[in-house]
């Protein structure tokens, strides 16, 4: 059932419960994604007036609505299930398995000591890379549940700390296949010692999880086809390589652009036709090579 009214929360569109319906609009929808390093007088909190016309910190990564984060979230969340409740509150989170998988894989286990972890923002991680808000964390396993099922393969591109291709193996089981693609050689290193930390871990020892250094743009021909793919850095236009990967039946979810982007929902028909959808307007770090990206882009 369509739910009457759609309030904005950090930038991502949430179902609010009667007791916060403090907006009555629905401006275009932004996901900031893999946050820039911005001195803090340029994250001030987004007014009324300034969420309905573009940003002028857009092309920095400044997301139209960073300032409305602890409008649900903020550091009096300090325990696994109370983000990934907050998540299911707001609507971002529908499915039982989804949450349930999202509980299991503890995120404080793949973001920097020191760094409060329940928190709905993205994070930096070193290498010019982030991990990702929770938000668009559940929005894609939500887009991909179809595709993660028990004995499915699935790919995460761009897979840094580890956290979403951890989640990708949990649902896929044993009997399927999460492959995580780094480029940075350190940071494939360090996931693989978050998820040994994690409910992941036993599905990282059998093999059925694994994570690569590699050009993401270029996927991991070794498992293809893949029923779901996930790309956490936008394209400037979807990789031939990544489209030829994805299984007939299988769906790719990806960012796609330069200054505006669109995530995509890119479904492989069992014809082998492509259908393309936007879900909506994102902000994430450009999908590059290694080089540019360790010089900043």
């Amino acid at each position: 059932m369509k739910m009457p009214f759609s309030g904005i929360a950090y930038g991502c569109r949430y179902y609010t419960p009667l007791k916060h319906r403090l907006l009555n609009f629905t401006p275009r929808r932004y996901h900031h994604h893999h946050l820039c390093r911005l001195p803090p007088p340029l994250l001030a909190i987004a007014t009324l007036s300034s969420c309905n016309r573009p940003s002028s910190n857009l092309s920095t990564g400044n997301s139209l609505f960073r300032g409305m984060e602890r409008f649900w979230s903020g550091s009096v969340i300090n325990k696994n299930k109370g983000m990934v409740e907050h998540l299911q509150q707001y609507g971002v989170i529908r499915s039982k398995k989804v949450a349930e998988v999202m509980e299991t894989i503890d995120r404080a286990l793949f973001v920097p000591d020191g760094t409060p972890p329940y928190v709905d923002s993205p994070m930096q991680i070193g290498y010019n890379a982030t991990i990702s808000a929770p938000h668009m964390h559940a929005t894609c396993l939500e887009l991909l549940e179809e595709n993660l099922k028990p004995g499915m393969h699935a790919l995460d591109v761009g897979s840094g700390t580890g956290y979403l291709t951890a989640c990708f193996a949990l649902m896929v089981g044993s009997e399927g296949r999460a492959v995580g693609v780094e480029h940075i050689p350190e940071l494939v290193t360090s996931s693989i010692q978050n998820i040994e930390k994690s409910a992941a871990a036993p599905l990282l020892k059998e093999g059925s999880l694994s994570i690569h250094v590699g050009d993401g743009r270029l996927g991991w021909p070794e498992f293809a086809p893949y029923d779901a793919i996930h790309v956490g850095a936008a394209a400037p236009e979807i990789p031939p390589a990544l489209i030829e990967q994805l299984k007939p039946g299988g769906r790719m979810v990806i960012p796609v652009g330069n200054i505006f982007q669109d995530l995509k929902v890119v479904d492989k028909n069992p014809d082998g036709s492509i259908s393309i959808r936007d879900e909506t307007s994102v902000r994430y770090v450009p999908l590059t090579s290694r080089e540019a990206q360790l010089r900043g882009y």
